[in-house]
């Protein structure tokens, strides 16, 4: 694509923008107008009202807001039985409007930290009324997404994403981390690869350079991401610009999510429509000649109705040569108040993203006859005369593009009774098309031979369509059985996911699937002719068949939770999930149509001991199953049709401890066991022996939150022991490590106040020594990279940030696809942005 084209292009998408944006302010204007056009009662009824009004906020904008006690708050607390306890921060659970024992309140914690308050309206004159005091009254900042979960600067207090009513991080029985909005601001990170580095225990795969791809615990997978609750499992990368925070679960997860999240997932869940007023608009540049912007606009319509929109536009090279990368998207919301009992919230998000895709460089070969390498004597990456931004692939050709498309609806309802209901409802159509030429094919796979005289190419494209209709349904009860009080959650998912999967494989100008080149000549400027595979009809050197293939999913499940508190220092948890699905696959190569159905049970269990309120040790056993047609399920073969779906089992002790009311210390060590892993029949090719296993132990500890009111910190740190414990195949043995994890990885992030206008960051990122896949072959040296950021909140509108990824120009390699596919990590980088709240 000619720099003409993508100028022209993103002017197109910036005008759209803009447009979209004045439509959107024009119309909440009209609305505010019409409001106060509207409200003109008497003078005497207006006195009334402003005396009974709430008084406009004058805290910090990170203040978390008081919210006031109810009948139905929870037993009392050691923290209000023992006078020296330390208060915990207010958390809201989501209770009925009325419980069968009335109980006392938990404090709400409060920032101090000393930042520029915004000005503050005058006070309305006697007599006359304030006409936005009933909008104000319908809206409280108490229902933000921040007040109800406790969320203050980098720390979160609960979440509804593991349990699906809103809990206490502290009473969830499995490592759960919260990653804000704040942080990933204070970052100015889009992608969640870039968190995800901080948060120990997860690790990044390259997805051949076109997609979002985690090894969580040990487990790699492309699929295990969520939005709002719902499965988000196409291959893209996503982008942060409307996210309010990102939580990733580690450990099975099958009761809330169901299939495939054995070592965990990542789940983004968006801005909402609130009520509140924001105005604020950002704007970055960078290195790379980086553009980017931001949108974020939304306010109460009037008292049962609010409006908010997103929008994000960014165009940019990358490090790499030839790279760049042009993405923008639009997220409108409204949230309607039906009655004091009822909510219902829209949203929709049109996304779009193509880029340079980059599979990365080969491996420095030890032999010139195959294999190139081997776990006794590992390979290294090769980089052309050290040069980090060389570029393997055609400047021309390697392309990734992804259009997504969703709409989300959800009904909430509170029964006042102690039963809850909500009701939610997800449609997503994604179009999806990648293409790659990279190192590969050849007698060495691709690898630089001994004597750095040639190396060998392969190229393919790939299109991924597909659609996504969820619906969930769940209910939580909360009531009590003699003394006994349980919280109670039951619900369904149905779900149909429909797609088409098409491949084909690319020739080079000699009619063959490969070309031989000189590694220090690593750009390929050539044409290539994209020719589809049919059985029994390859091109020269061609040996297997390219997908093509129409294939439907169709799941019905069920699970209920029961969190049964025995007195205010025990909890029991038993869970169970029945899933049922019903997978047909059309090859279209050949016209066979296969189906399988799988009846899936997944239980868990877990105890949870209190000794205190702000003290948590918990036991949990938890079991999810991963379908054999994989993480994507696009096709059925013969070989897998007969497979028995993975199965993950694992059992974790865990402790989790408020040492004061903003600040949450984690530790957990684990035993994964994942069996079921097909291994390759040598004697009967295309089919698989059910005979692979892993075994993943580990340790993790975290402290996240305020050390003080000036000084905020997320430390974590990951032990990972993650092996093969049965041969897989010829070179993935038993013992060999999984592809990518290191043993230790160290992460410490902090924000620092040094007074009302500026403040500073500093983040540190260690991860030890891995291999580029589990046959140990490709070696990849560990790194340790330090990140930094000064920040000028120069009043109450303007605030501006430099953030530097990479101080020290630190060289490593960040990740991999395979062993010749190797990706460095990005050099020094710098990003100014501005951003501005009207």
């Amino acid at each position: 694509m000619t720099k003409k084209v993508r100028s022209h292009r993103r002017m197109k998408a910036v005008t759209k923008l803009a447009l979209l944006s004045v439509s959107y302010l024009a119309l909440a204007a009209a609305g505010a107008s019409e409001v106060r056009a509207q409200a003109s009662p008497p003078a005497e009824q207006g006195a009334t009202q402003s005396d009974e009004s709430p008084s406009p906020p004058s805290a910090p904008a990170q203040d978390v807001p008081t919210t006031q006690p109810d009948a139905s708050s929870s037993p009392a607390t050691p923290a209000q039985q023992q006078p020296n306890a330390d208060p915990l921060p207010q958390v809201t659970v989501e209770p009925p409007r009325r419980r069968p024992r009335a109980t006392s309140t938990v404090q709400t914690a409060q920032v101090s930290t000393p930042l520029p308050s915004p000005p503050q309206p005058d006070p309305p004159q006697s007599g006359a009324p304030d006409p936005s005091a009933a909008i104000q009254a319908a809206w409280p900042a108490s229902g933000t997404q921040d007040a109800r979960t406790g969320t203050v600067g980098i720390y979160a207090n609960s979440t509804a994403v593991a349990t699906k009513v809103n809990t206490p991080l502290i009473d969830i029985p499995q490592p759960l981390s919260v990653v804000t909005r704040e942080f990933i601001n204070d970052n100015s990170f889009q992608n969640l690869t870039d968190i995800t580095r901080y948060v120990p225990g997860v690790d990044i795969h390259q997805g051949e350079g076109n997609r979002d791809e985690l090894i969580i615990r040990g487990v790699d997978s492309s699929a295990n991401f969520y939005v709002n609750g719902f499965r988000d499992d196409v291959q893209y990368f996503r982008d942060l610009y409307n996210a309010q925070s990102v939580e990733v679960l580690k450990g099975p997860s099958a009761i809330t999510f169901g299939r495939a999240s054995g070592g965990g997932l990542v789940n983004r869940t968006l801005k909402e429509a609130d009520g509140q007023r924001i105005y604020e608009a950002t704007a970055q540049t960078g290195s790379y000649y980086d553009k980017r912007f931001t949108l974020d606009a939304g306010q109460a319509v009037n008292e049962t109705v609010a409006a908010r929109f997103n929008a994000m536009y960014e165009g940019s090279d990358t490090f790499r040569q030839f790279g760049w990368l042009e993405r923008y998207g639009v997220n409108p919301t409204m949230t309607f108040k039906v009655d004091d009992t009822t909510t219902v919230r829209f949203s929709y998000e049109y996304f779009h993203d193509v880029r340079t895709a980059d599979r990365g460089n080969p491996s420095q070969g030890r032999s010139s006859v195959p294999p190139a390498s081997t776990s006794l004597y590992p390979a290294f990456p090769f980089a052309p005369n050290g040069d980090l931004t060389a570029f393997y692939g055609s400047p021309s050709l390697n392309r990734a593009q992804a259009t997504v498309q969703t709409t989300m609806a959800f009904i909430d309802h509170d029964f006042e009774n102690g039963l809850t209901a909500k009701n939610g409802t997800y449609f997503a159509d994604f179009k999806k098309f990648y293409q790659n030429v990279y190192p590969g094919n050849g007698a060495l796979s691709g690898a630089v031979n001994p004597t750095d005289t040639l190396f060998n190419r392969a190229a393919y494209n790939h299109m991924t369509n597909r659609q996504n209709t969820f619906n969930d349904t769940d209910f939580i009860y909360k009531g009590f059985t003699g003394p006994v009080f349980h919280t109670v959650g039951f619900g369904t998912e149905l779900g149909r996911q429909a797609g088409i999967d098409v491949r084909n494989t690319g020739l080079f100008p000699n009619g063959t699937a490969t070309e031989a080149d000189n590694p220090f000549m690593p750009t390929y400027f050539g044409p290539i002719n994209f020719v589809h595979q049919y059985p029994g009809f390859f091109s020269p050197g061609v040996t297997t068949a390219d997908s093509n293939s129409q294939y439907q999913l169709d799941l019905q499940s069920a699970y209920v939770r029961d969190t049964i508190e025995i007195t205010r220092w025990l909890q029991l948890i038993a869970a169970v999930r029945v899933d049922r699905f019903d997978e047909t696959a059309l090859d279209l190569n050949t016209r066979t149509r296969r189906n399988r159905v799988d009846k899936l049970v997944s239980p868990a269990d877990a105890v949870i001991f209190k000794p205190v309120e702000n003290i948590s040790i918990y036991y949990s056993y938890m079991v999810s199953y991963l379908p054999a047609s994989g993480d994507q399920f696009s096709a059925l073969t013969d070989g897998t049709v007969i497979l028995e779906p993975q199965k993950f089992v694992q059992r974790e002790i865990g402790f989790k401890w408020n040492p004061q009311p903003r600040l949450l210390y984690t530790a957990a060590v684990y035993d994964l066991i994942r069996t079921n892993v097909p291994l390759p029949d040598p004697n009967n090719p295309g089919f698989f022996i059910l005979s692979g296993s892993n075994r993943i132990r580990g340790f993790e500890t975290e402290l996240k939150g305020f050390i003080n009111d000036r000084w905020q910190s997320w430390l974590g740190y990951a032990y990972t022991d993650a092996r093969v414990s049965s041969d897989t195949s010829p070179t993935i043995r038993r013992g060999n490590r999984i592809q990518l994890v290191p043993f230790h990885q160290v992460s410490w992030w902090n924000k620092y106040q040094i007074d009302p206008v500026w403040s500073a960051s500093l983040g540190a990122i260690y991860f030890s020594d891995s291999y580029a896949s589990s046959d140990d072959s490709v070696y990849l040296p560990g790194f340790l990279r330090f990140d930094a950021g000064v920040f000028a909140q120069i009043d109450a509108t303007w605030k501006a940030q430099l953030n530097i990824e990479n101080i020290f120009n630190k060289g490593y390699w960040a990740s991999a696809d395979a062993n010749n596919n190797l990706s460095p990590g990005q050099p020094r980088t710098y990003r100014l942005k501005v951003t501005a709240k009207l």
